[in-house]
């Protein structure tokens, strides 16, 4: 149950990787406020009907498929989260396996990249839009052991910042939020050790939990945001220093 309460109804929202964890409690927190969604994922049917599209967001191919899918159908766009993302193994940098490096580089940088290319146009169109993409903590700190999705973190923190600049003036807001450890799936991706150590550095001493970060992708996406683009929101227990 939502703490806050926002009418989305009449807007239409993409989320990428809306199947689970982080991206299904967004889903849900738009789809209780009336927002029609429309989920992006690896694992969907493709099934306009149920509210879903099979689309891989490092292959424009695929993206651009989605895209002339969900605007036919709907006839416009108000809101997209870019949440698909991709942890991968937790290695020294020495020991790290190039291909992975790619893969991770080109799911979480490239693949916000790709869909925004191809979104944002439509938001414009609108004269009013909310772009929200998920990043986390390890963008601005540098996880250890985790350099592949730190640094794609990183990008998409930049990423978002640039594009905040650019859409300014067109009523499109652009921001950006920076969970540490949230207590989802892609924890099952990185050793134990390193969620004890993520999670030793929590002075609320828990992790977050996926329903806090649909909270403030709620607030990011609403009319009450409106002098808010190109920036990063912390969602830390208290862990962010800066």
């Amino acid at each position: 149950m939502s703490d806050a309460t926002y009418n989305f109804s009449g807007r239409v929202a993409v989320v990428t990787g809306g199947l689970q964890g982080i991206g299904a409690a967004i889903v849900a927190a738009y789809r209780q406020m009336g927002a029609t969604v429309v989920i992006w994922d690896m694992a969907a049917e493709d099934d306009l009907g149920a509210g879903q599209l099979k689309v891989d967001v490092s292959d424009v191919g695929s993206v651009d498929r989605a895209a002339d899918a969900t605007l036919n159908a709907h006839g416009k766009l108000d809101i997209l989260v870019n949440n698909a993302g991709f942890a991968g193994a937790t290695l020294p940098v020495e020991r790290y396996d190039h291909d992975a490096w790619g893969h991770i580089i080109n799911v979480n940088l490239t693949g916000t990249f790709n869909v925004c290319r191809r979104l944002v146009p439509a938001l414009k169109a609108n004269g009013w839009g909310r772009i929200v993409n998920i990043a986390s903590l390890a963008g601005k700190e540098g996880t250890p052991n985790a350099a592949a999705y730190s640094a794609s973190k990183a990008g998409v923190i930049a990423l978002t910042k640039s594009l905040g600049k650019e859409l300014a003036g067109s009523g499109v807001l652009a921001n950006v939020v920076a969970p540490a450890a949230v207590d989802t799936s892609l924890l099952d991706q990185m050793s134990s050790e390193h969620v004890a150590v993520m999670l030793a550095k929590s002075p609320m001493g828990r992790l977050g939990q996926p329903r806090e970060v649909a909270e403030m992708v709620l607030w990011l996406s609403s009319n009450s945001c409106s002098f808010n683009t190109g920036a990063v929101f912390d969602l830390s227990g208290g862990r962010a220093t800066y």
